[in-house]
């Protein structure tokens, strides 16, 4: 039997810009992502202005794992990339998320060059709240719980508890991780990552 395959990967860097060389980074970040659209597992990447009266920028990449990820971050192409890129701009901050976080990532657009300018909240702050994410999960887990007791749990009456459990875990947890959970956010989207006041 195989394993699950591994979780995305959602990368967020930060940068700022010198004074007057913006169009030189945008130029700049649209041929890294040109490159990292070349190497395995490359999901789609993007980025927006954090507001036009500043000289900050929020790319964000996305693998399909983190070993793809980091081939790409090894990578001798993305090392003379980012060299050039130092003449006129520096990270701020890097942000990673896999596992349940990247369960609440919206879908990183192929490219979002020539978008309206938006003001973003950080990227640590992307994700929903955590309260947000726990009644999200609840929402899913609580019906298929119900439902496999149902169904399954008097079939293994006479299963030792811990076999059964691990049965029942087993089929439960794919279930959530791609069917239920994608169904559920896709349907809380706008609650999920509604602005908190």
């Amino acid at each position: 039997m195989q394993g699950l395959p591994a979780p995305t990967v959602t990368t967020s860097v930060i940068r700022d810009v010198d004074p007057g060389r913006e169009e030189d980074f945008v130029q700049w970040t649209e041929a890294g992502i040109a490159l990292a659209r070349t190497f395995p597992g490359f999901l789609g990447a993007g980025w927006v202005r954090s507001s036009t009266t500043t000289r900050r920028y929020h790319v964000q990449y996305r693998f399909a794992s983190d070993g793809c990820l980091r081939d790409w971050m090894r990578s001798s192409l993305r090392s003379a990339w980012l060299a050039h890129g130092r003449s006129f701009s520096r990270d701020a901050a890097v942000h990673q998320r896999t596992g349940i976080e990247g369960w609440f990532d919206p879908a990183v657009p192929t490219s979002m060059q020539g978008a309206v300018p938006v003001d973003p909240r950080p990227a640590s702050d992307q994700a929903p709240p955590r309260w947000k994410q726990a009644v999200t999960i609840w929402l899913g887990f609580f019906p298929l719980s119900l439902l496999v007791n149902i169904l399954l749990a008097p079939q293994l009456a006479d299963v030792n508890v811990v076999a059964s459990t691990l049965l029942l875990t087993v089929c439960v947890t794919p279930v959530m991780v791609y069917a239920v959970l994608p169904f559920i956010t896709a349907r809380l989207g706008s609650w999920l990552r509604a602005r908190r006041d």
